[in-house]
């Protein structure tokens, strides 16, 4: 397959992936599972009853309680942190399960009403189902929740934390502990998704030593980003961060807390590209000291390889799109529609600007520049904190904005020397 058509396919199956978890109108789902424990049902429900003696035995509640001043409304507060570091706390309103001979049944249907950092709007079509039917050898659990998705990511999210608490509730009636349980965020499952993803890419780089090194260097270039954006989570004081590796699609970079600020926002999105751009005169000075002797000249053309694609892969992401990282910094510097359509298009100016000077010719440009517009038009859900962020200062958003042309500046200068070398 040739180049441009295996990028055409590359890139038809990323948007493609993208609009499914993120775009695709899912719309309303009801999730079920349901598990059999060899205890009785009142032990169960000691713990499932959000009122009971129990209610607090997963690892992440510290406590739930009912509310003495409001009847029917439980609050529940976890160890998961605010924007401010503070415990998260959720209001429920529960309504009990009745038999059908008018008995109450061990069950119940929640709704949140509250939330210490999410908008009420994000919970407005949630509902949660639980019930625990006495068996022969014990009980069975069943957990229902109802929601409205746009797009398969949450749902599936979703799906895998509810079978990681049934886990986790077993483990807990086996031992009188809780712990996490789920696999897919250990480094060992990471570094397997990054080797997976290493392989699925290399068809479209040539079946052979060259495209297996375009591979492994794209993939080193997509963890080098998402190490950027970790290291800003870390400065901002995020006391648990991780990258999740998504085969083909690349790699997403999770804090340990919501945003505070608008300019921890500017900031955490401005440092993946902004890192790797640090690797930039490294590689220079590499490939020069190659081409003087003080290096293997062998070591000169996969330098330059590995300089285009971290150039090209960073300049790409800083692109204005709402859910790459220069979309991100950009609404966080530009507060009015006009100022921020502005500093869009000449940001987009700039990369398309960058293709022309490699030799992309103007039906190339065009076509990219279709491309990108058709997926900043794909309308993504966003969640919503409580409160408003804090404002950035003209400071901040000055040392945001100087951060964004440097970044820019950096990765087009290693795109244009590098290609102008290899080309």
């Amino acid at each position: 397959m040739s180049s441009p058509y295996s990028a055409i396919l590359l890139l038809t199956i990323n948007l493609g992936l993208l609009w499914l978890l993120m775009a695709a109108p899912v719309g309303t789902r009801t999730l079920r599972v349901s598990r059999r424990f060899s205890h009785a049902a009142e032990r169960l429900w000691s713990a499932v009853d959000p009122t009971g003696a129990e209610a607090d035995w997963h690892h992440n509640i510290l406590s739930s309680r009912q509310l003495p001043e409001r009847p029917g409304v439980i609050e529940q507060i976890y160890r998961n942190l605010d924007r401010k570091g503070r415990p998260i706390r959720r209001l429920l309103v529960v309504q009990p399960l009745t038999q059908p001979d008018g008995g109450v049944a061990y069950g119940y249907v929640a709704t949140v009403v509250d939330d210490s950092a999410l908008d009420i709007r994000f919970w407005r079509h949630f509902r949660e189902r639980r019930e625990i039917v006495a068996t022969a050898d014990g009980a069975a659990l069943t957990v229902e929740q109802t929601d409205t998705y746009r797009g398969f990511a949450f749902l599936i999210f979703r799906y895998f934390v509810l079978r990681r608490e049934m886990r986790a509730f077993e483990g807990w009636l086996n031992t009188g502990h809780s712990t996490p349980n789920g696999v897919f965020e250990h480094p060992l499952m990471q570094i397997m998704l990054a080797v997976l993803s290493t392989v699925l890419l290399w068809p479209f780089f040539g079946l052979n030593q060259a495209g297996l090194m375009i591979s492994i260097f794209l993939t080193l270039v997509i963890v080098l980003h998402e190490l950027g954006h970790l290291a800003a989570y870390r400065t901002f004081g995020h006391g648990k961060v991780r990258m999740i590796f998504i085969p083909l699609l690349g790699g997403v970079a999770i804090g340990g807390r919501p945003y505070n600020s608008l300019f921890e926002v500017a900031t955490c999105a401005l440092m993946g590209p902004g890192m790797s751009a640090f690797l930039v005169p490294l590689l220079i000075a590499a490939i020069d000291a190659s081409q003087v002797g003080w290096l293997p000249a062998e070591g000169r053309g996969p330098f330059l390889v590995f300089l285009l694609i971290l150039g090209a892969f960073n300049l790409l992401n800083l692109l204005p799109m709402y859910r790459f990282d220069g979309g991100q910094v950009l609404r966080q510097i530009f507060t009015q529609r006009s100022s921020l359509i502005g500093g869009s298009f000449v940001v987009t100016i700039a990369i398309l600007t960058v293709g022309w000077s490699i030799g992309l010719t103007a039906n190339a440009l065009l076509a990219a520049l279709a491309v990108f517009t058709l997926l900043s038009l794909i309308g993504f859900g966003s969640i919503k904190p409580r409160d408003e962020l804090e404002k950035m200062s003209t400071r901040e958003r000055m040392l945001v904005a100087f951060g964004l042309y440097a970044a820019v500046g950096m990765h087009a200068y290693a795109v244009i020397y590098a290609g102008q070398a290899l080309f």
